[in-house]
């Protein structure tokens, strides 16, 4: 009997090994994950992480909640900067039981608007006369979406589906700086209530040119809990980061996932580049596909928050990227090139507004120091045009003998660079993905 039934137990627990055997077979398991989901999780969760490196450099400088920063012209820190505006910023709270309260004085003649921006870099709205051409002055109530908030009587109210914001107000400086400055410091905020203020995220804060590796998602339910991204279709990615933050408490999957960084994803993010994501080139110019709005084009996102944080959206401004000369080698100081423009194609019939040309390093984006302290080329140059009406823009280290002294932008020998051009309030082709400037000519 004894036997009997010892050889019962044995083999059950065998028919229990080869049942829990074959039900770990047949259960589906998880597919394993690839360098380019890491690639793609990391360059998603990397927007979002740009957009908080950006709000803790502020409010460690001193922003306030629901206050203005009025910047004297030219004195952002930020990649791809437009040194034709004087800039305004704040962070904005609203919530269920306030509002915040915008004061836009009377402008004529010259651009201007009041863009807000989420915390991945989405425009949400811009007050300005071509959205609000009644009225596009005076009051505005800026509202969270639904909240049942009494508004000052005469306010137009804006609605915002989050509770907090990036605002960014330009006004163009054109050939009276001083006219611009008063009435930037006219725009005014103010709350209408006490709004539940959140704690600033804490995640890292990097140098653009050394970007986070695997310690990216050391942070990624930190970035992710504390806004949501407003783009549907994006939650896989969403799903991969967190799964992906999960498992490199592991050291050897952590390693794994360091190298995908380092040699899949920077190597993603460096061809991408050339062409603003899924934008389109022509003449050594790249043309973004989306911009200020990104759907879930989140490639592109991440690429402009990194390239020109706070992009607004095309009906406003259209930036062209230059890279390359008209034999598709990269720009440098070392060499002479030229841009003209046809008379019939003269960059100011593409702009309601104004146009502008920069350049700047090809790493952290910022404009090239030179001892003129000359960064940049636009309609308030001191422009000469040639005999046939044509228009010819210089970029070299020293001018060139032929070149007019409005004409030429310094670029410092030793250096690549690219160029930024923009169209304000964009018309023809640039408004509708017609056009492109001339090549760059290298002499």
């Amino acid at each position: 009997m004894n036997r009997c039934a010892t050889a019962k137990r044995a083999l059950l627990a065998a028919m229990t090994l080869i049942f829990a055997a074959t039900s770990a077979i047949a259960q589906p398991q998880p597919a394993p994950v690839t360098d380019q989901d890491i690639s793609d999780a990391y360059i998603y969760l990397l927007g979002r992480l740009l957009v908080l490196r950006q709000q803790q450099l502020d409010f460690q400088e001193g922003f306030k909640w629901n206050e203005l920063v009025h910047r004297k012209p030219g004195e952002v820190d930020w990649p791809n900067p437009n040194l034709d505006v004087a800039y305004s910023e704040a962070w904005v709270a609203a919530d269920e039981n306030s509002c915040t309260i915008v004061s836009v004085p009377k402008i004529e003649g010259r651009y201007y608007t009041v863009q807000f921006l989420n915390g991945w870099g989405e425009t949400l709205a811009n007050i300005n006369e071509r959205l609000f051409p009644k009225r596009p002055f005076g009051e505005f109530a800026v509202c969270l979406r639904g909240a049942n908030v009494a508004v000052p009587a005469g306010a137009t109210r804006i609605d915002l589906p989050v509770k907090y914001s990036r605002v960014l107000a330009r006004v163009e400086l054109g050939a009276d700086w001083d006219g611009a400055i008063a009435l930037q410091h006219q725009f005014k905020f103010r709350a209408t209530g006490a709004p539940k203020l959140p704690e600033i995220p804490k995640t890292p804060i990097f140098e653009l040119d050394a970007l986070p590796g695997v310690e990216a998602f050391d942070f990624a339910d930190i970035a992710l809990d504390s806004e949501p991204d407003i783009n549907v279709g994006l939650g896989t990615l969403q799903d991969k980061a967190r799964a992906i933050a999960k498992s490199v408490k592991d050291p050897a999957r952590r390693a794994r996932v360091e190298q995908a960084i380092r040699t899949h994803a920077f190597a993603d993010l460096g061809s991408a580049g050339a062409i603003i994501g899924h934008g389109t080139t022509l003449n050594g110019w790249a043309r973004p596909g989306v911009v200020g709005e990104y759907g879930i084009d989140y490639l592109t996102r991440t690429l402009v928050n990194s390239g020109g944080i706070w992009a607004n959206i095309k009906p406003e401004v259209l930036y062209y990227r230059g890279g390359k000369d008209q034999a598709g080698a990269d720009l440098s100081g070392d060499n002479v090139y030229t841009l003209t423009f046809p008379k019939d194609q003269l960059p100011a019939q593409y702009a309601t507004h104004f146009w502008s040309v920069i350049a700047v390093d090809g790493v952290r984006f910022r404009v090239l120091p030179n001892p003129l302290n000359r960064f940049l080329l636009n309609n308030q140059s001191k422009l000469k045009y040639g005999p046939d009406g044509s228009l010819t823009l210089y970029f070299a280290d020293q001018k060139p003998a032929d070149a007019p002294d409005g004409n030429w932008l310094p670029t410092p020998k030793g250096s690549k660079y690219r160029l930024t051009f923009r169209f304000y309030r964009p018309t023809e082709g640039v408004a509708n993905g017609t056009y492109y400037p001339p090549p760059l000519i290298k002499r």
